[in-house]
């Protein structure tokens, strides 16, 4: 037998596994996906036909927030309400192994024994953007696993975590008072990705004024104030506790917004531009391939003779080396 086929099988048997929700098959899939195996392409056709399910809910802000704890209580609030869940958790790299620092995962140890919450990090691996290149086919995975909700934990890096916005159905975006006013906040830009805000850490002190802050910068205008537009709520946690701790009404807004988004057909939309995206960084990431390969060719050192010796521009002699490939 040919060995295309037996890898085809291989991949349509992990494909059938995972959508019986088998643990072991879920994680060789988004394996696969992390380390660009050459049966990528074969794994994404395969799951294409089962996604188009989940929820994905992005969680994003400032180191120190509480974005762990936060996850873990929603994780816990959404098993109340029977919901299968994923965490998808991108770290940071190690700047040695390449592989996840996975401290901040010992917060959700509480849910490891839970057949019905997957949980799984994943490495940036330099990646800007605050998620790894590989998370939207992981959240395929995912979905297609049969999970309802996916809430994706991004690095937490400040100005460079807005890629959240573009994969998500609902962005959460978390702050905490003493980690700088509003107009940090909004200097970052994370104030406009957001579809809730969170202020976690609501029973210290300076608390309501992280929310005024918030509010006076939805007071400015933008498109808070467009017709129409879904005006992002303000909701004070405590992660940490236990009851009390504000995720119910968390929960309540994330639905309220995904109501909004199907009667708004914001959600298609979405969802049309997240696999625009996607595609596009496929294309970039084939093209940058392929230039590599032409990276040490005759063709590029004539052209970067040129580019030095004025008899040509950098743009021009990019468009003839495109035009070779």
């Amino acid at each position: 037998m040919p060995r295309r086929n037996v890898d085809q099988a291989a991949i349509d048997d992990l494909v059938e596994r995972t959508r019986a929700s088998e643990p072991r098959a879920v994680a060789r899939l988004i394996s696969l996906v992390e380390n660009d195996s050459p049966q990528l392409r074969a794994v994404a056709a395969a799951l294409a036909p089962h996604a188009g399910h989940a929820q994905v809910v992005g969680l994003t802000g400032a180191p120190g927030v509480g974005k762990s704890t936060t996850t873990s209580a929603l994780v816990a609030a959404l098993r109340s309400a029977d919901k299968t869940v994923a965490v998808l958790a991108v770290d940071p790299s190690s700047p040695f192994s390449g592989g996840a620092l996975l401290g901040d995962r010992v917060r959700m140890q509480d849910h490891a024994l839970d057949k019905e919450v997957y949980i799984r990090s994943m490495a940036s691996r330099g990646h800007l953007g605050g998620l790894a290149w590989a998370t939207p086919q992981a959240l395929r995975v995912l979905d297609a696993a049969g999970c309802d909700v996916v809430l994706v934990e991004t690095v937490g890096v400040g100005q460079s975590e807005l890629e959240i916005a573009s994969l998500a159905d609902t962005t959460l975006v978390l702050m905490a008072p003493g980690m700088g006013d509003g107009i940090q906040a909004a200097k970052a830009g994370i104030l406009e990705v957001a579809d809730v805000f969170v202020v976690n850490k609501a029973d210290r002190d300076g608390a309501q004024q992280t929310v005024r802050d918030l509010r006076y910068m939805q007071s400015l205008g933008g498109r808070f104030d467009e017709p129409g537009h879904w005006r992002p709520p303000i909701v004070k946690t405590v992660a940490s506790r236990e009851q009390d701790n504000g995720i119910d009404e968390v929960l309540e807004k994330i639905e309220a917004h995904r109501e909004w988004l199907e009667s708004s057909g914001e959600g298609h939309g979405r969802r049309t531009e997240r696999a625009a995206r996607e595609i596009e960084a496929i294309a970039v990431a084939s093209l940058r391939e392929r230039l590599g390969d032409v990276h040490g060719s005759a063709a590029l050192g004539t052209l970067a003779e040129k580019v030095v010796a004025g008899e040509t521009d950098p743009f021009s002699a990019a468009d003839d080396l495109v035009a070779q490939l």
